[in-house]
């Protein structure tokens, strides 16, 4: 599958992945460019705030904070789960379940080094390593299911602090 990164995420023909070593590295750059000041394009949470809800998400799709799927996923997820899982760009100002939202606002050095671990163990852990992991509102999802959301959800976060 090829995977475009120069496009806007609601614009590529093709999806993106963690796993494909190009996207990710795109990732990192990207990460690298964020900064404790940069303003928030919508949405509440600082940067800091950001990274640290990131680094919850990868937990999970790793495996490395086992979830269960919460009840309205149950019911509801079958209605989302093509367009979650679909080339276009996570759509703004959505609810989060409550394990990750973050209300303190922790050190962005030390946050941001937290995230690039959980990519790096992420990544290392790979799509095998992630399949049947439990998204807490879409429920088990496959390893290349976990590389492309997780790949959108930090792009969506990325693009909301103009990164």
């Amino acid at each position: 599958m090829t995977r475009t990164l120069g496009a806007p995420a609601n614009q590529r023909s093709a999806m993106s992945t963690l796993f494909d070593p190009t996207a990710y590295q795109g990732i990192l750059q990207r990460l690298d460019t964020l900064q404790p000041t940069s303003p928030r394009q919508w949405g509440k949470m600082k940067p800091g705030q950001a990274m640290e809800h990131l680094a919850r998400a990868l937990d999970m799709g790793s495996g490395r904070t086992p979830t269960k799927q919460a009840l309205i996923g149950k019911l509801l997820s079958w209605m989302a789960r093509g367009k979650f899982l679909g080339p276009h760009a996570f759509p703004r100002d959505q609810p989060t379940a409550p394990s990750l939202v973050v209300r303190e606002d922790p050190n962005f050095s030390a946050t941001r080094d937290r995230l690039k671990q959980a990519l790096a163990h992420f990544v290392s852990t790979g799509e095998k390593g992630c399949d049947g992991n439990i998204h807490i509102f879409f429920g088990r999802c496959t390893g290349a299911e976990w590389g492309i959301t997780q790949w959108k959800h930090l792009d969506h976060h990325l693009r909301q602090f103009g990164v």
